[in-house]
């Protein structure tokens, strides 16, 4: 049934090697790379065109076709715009997710399957799909899931968290059941060795190398405020704007012996409170509230009074922690999630991805984080 595969070309090895895996197995493969970005950096370098070029030569060594396309218009307004609003607003967003959600398996995805006539798309993603890597379980409005992979340090599952859950029906991950390690040897035994040497991309894509505090002045403007204690309510410094800082993050005090770290931002009054020490319990939260869910699963909450046991994190490289999941009462559609252990630096803006033992069920966009208390638990307790 699946013949044409468009694989998205990003220019890193990862994807390189998806693509040459499809062609061991048979399939007609197909490149395409997204143009998402134009800007240079500040050595005049556009790290877009260089990963073209490498793209260019993945390609050229597979012997297979390459198209462009061009997201640029839509990477500013669905993902860059909203990065910066969320910034201006006191809020960390996810740039990664959205990018996913809007560009990558939204807009290429329909590119590839219409305009391309794809069977099916492939990324270089370390993610799994209970379809199989090659969609070899494939079932007609079957009931798919997106699983985690056999690399579990470079498990990417937390960033296709906010995809559309039919998408993944038709997407092949060949790198499922692969490591790193095996990836780069694989380039290096098919001539590829220019790639398995690039060193990979870390960080927010467009900030590229630039500090982010330099990259964020030139489209947001300053706007002095104050840096108070949570503890005391004095003001202990003076910052440049709220959008240039992130919950958890350390403020260089020089008036002070001691760190102090950033523990919320009051957008209205342009105010930072911050904590003293790097483990203060300011710090720390387990009661999430957070936005109507994406579901890669049938909706678990879909029952008023349903609790889901699952886990939780919000940052990818972070453990899971054991969680429950209820619908809230003011608004239905939103979720509240009480986590067994407080964690550091839970961050509006951020996403509260949630898994089972061994698949990704889905994400809702963190409004804000407290810490429970005794009373709280036992009403939350009585309602359900």
């Amino acid at each position: 049934m699946f013949r044409n595969i468009v694989v998205g070309i990003s220019g890193g090895v990862d994807s390189a090697i998806s693509a040459l895996l499809l062609k061991q197995k048979g399939f007609n493969v197909i490149g395409a790379f997204m143009k998402n970005w134009d800007e240079f950096d500040e050595t005049g370098i556009c790290s877009g065109e260089q990963d073209y070029l490498h793209a260019k030569y993945t390609c050229e060594k597979l012997d297979i076709e390459l198209h462009v396309v061009n997201y640029v218009k839509d990477y500013w307004n669905s993902v860059f715009s909203s990065f910066l609003e969320d910034y201006q607003n006191g809020i960390t967003p996810n740039p990664d997710i959205l990018c996913n959600k809007y560009i990558k398996f939204d807009l290429f995805y329909k590119y590839a399957i219409q305009q391309l006539q794809g069977d099916a798309i492939a990324t270089g993603h370390y993610a799994k799909t209970s379809f199989g890597s090659y969609l070899e379980n494939y079932k007609e409005n079957g009931d798919v899931h997106l699983l985690i992979p056999h690399d579990k340090f470079k498990d990417q599952t937390f960033f296709l968290s906010g995809i559309q859950r039919h998408t993944l029906s038709r997407t092949m991950f060949p790198l499922g059941d692969t490591l790193k390690s095996d990836v780069k040897n694989l380039a290096l035994k098919n001539g590829l060795q220019r790639l398995a040497f690039k060193k990979e991309s870390t960080g927010i894509c467009f900030v590229g190398k630039r500090p982010f505090k330099q990259f964020i002045k030139e489209y947001i403007n300053v706007r002095p405020g104050n840096f108070v204690d949570v503890d005391s309510g004095k003001i202990v410094g003076t910052h440049n704007g709220i959008h240039e800082w992130t919950v958890g993050q350390r403020c260089r005090l020089a008036s002070y012996l001691h760190p102090y770290f950033v523990v919320k931002k009051d957008v209205h009054n342009n105010i930072i409170h911050v904590a003293l020490g790097k483990e203060n319990p300011a710090l720390y939260n387990d009661f999430v509230y957070a936005s109507a869910p994406n579901w890669l699963c049938e909706n678990p909450l879909h029952a008023d009074s349903a609790e889901l046991r699952c886990r939780f994190r919000f940052q990818h490289t972070k453990p899971l922690v054991e969680c429950s999941v209820r619908n809230t009462i003011d608004n239905p559609s939103h979720i509240m999630i009480t986590l067994e252990k407080p964690l550091r630096a839970i961050t509006p803006g951020q996403y509260a991805v949630l898994y089972s033992q061994t698949a990704c069920l889905g994400s809702a966009r963190i409004i804000s984080a407290s810490r429970m208390e005794e009373d709280k638990v036992e009403e939350l307790e009585g309602a359900s």
